[in-house]
């Protein structure tokens, strides 16, 4: 229990920490002329913030592995998923997609839905970072990329009440409504990583952040600005997270649960039924 406690401790205060270096340029815009000097959004702070992220998730593997809700056999397939997620990047590097899509965000909404919530923030940030090195994509949007793909897995079992209430398990229904997670994130993942570098940019005075102006203000101009800017963008990633689930979502979830089943299976001795 106490395992259970301080796992879900970690999560939480991986989550804050990522929350408040979004937001943090809009408290204190003092902080932004660091960035600026080194000429690149979050450039002063983003190492600190990688090693942070990282290490907080492999202190949060530490207490999966000691704990009992979740197997060694569960964690051996974490790494399998991360692996089978990067080459997916990689040959999106290879062969270019249109837009912002990216046929990662399959794996991790899928495998956050059917392993949970931590299963699937694991799942996302150490995507991100593993992929990143192989196409050789570090730099300071890193540890923002990583906390905002784990907030893809974390959240994609927020649906499965809506599943359950429609008695849509094993249904077509399910995987309509799993499309329609992955929309959203297709369109909201664009919309929270614009943060990293929003309040840093110069521009035109109805698109673009400055101190001092009012929260209204505020969403008002990123509202034009992310319309300019990263709408077309992010609807090609909504689009592409749609129709892989709907085409590989099915097979996918029944693969995902045979493994739940075989590495949840216990063996208990008992009286031979044989007379």
């Amino acid at each position: 229990m106490t395992r259970r406690l301080l796992s879900t401790f970690i999560y939480v205060l991986t989550s804050v920490i990522g929350l408040l270096s979004f937001i943090y340029p809009f408290i204190w815009p003092e902080t932004i002329m660091a960035s600026a000097v080194h000429g690149q959004a979050h450039s002063a702070d983003a190492p600190l913030m990688l090693s942070v992220l990282i290490g907080l998730c492999f202190v949060a593997l530490l207490l999966e592995i000691q704990g009992d809700s979740v197997s060694t056999k569960f964690i051996a397939l974490l790494g399998v998923l991360i692996a089978i997620n990067s080459v997916l990047r990689f040959m999106e590097v290879v062969i270019p997609v249109p837009g912002g899509f990216s046929p990662l965000f399959f794996l991790i909404v899928m495998t956050g839905y059917t392993y949970g919530g931590r299963f699937g923030f694991l799942m996302g940030a150490l995507t991100l970072v593993v992929s990143a090195l192989i196409t050789g994509g570090v730099g300071p949007w890193l540890p923002y990329q990583m906390l905002t793909a784990g907030w893809v897995g974390l959240t994609a079992p927020l649906c499965r009440p809506l599943v359950r209430m429609l008695h849509a398990e094993d249904r077509w229904p399910e995987i309509l409504i799993l499309a329609l997670v992955g929309a959203f994130w297709g369109f909201f993942y664009g919309a929270v990583m614009n943060l990293y570098f929003w309040p840093f940019a110069g521009g035109s005075a109805d698109q673009y952040w400055e101190a001092g102006i009012t929260l209204a203000d505020t969403l008002k101009r990123y509202a034009v600005f992310y319309v300019a800017t990263s709408l077309v963008w992010d609807l090609a990633r909504a689009v592409g997270n749609t129709i892989m689930i709907l085409a590989f979502g099915a097979p996918t979830l029944r693969t995902l649960r045979r493994f739940q089943q075989r590495f949840t299976f216990e063996y208990v001795p008992g009286v031979s039924e044989v007379a």
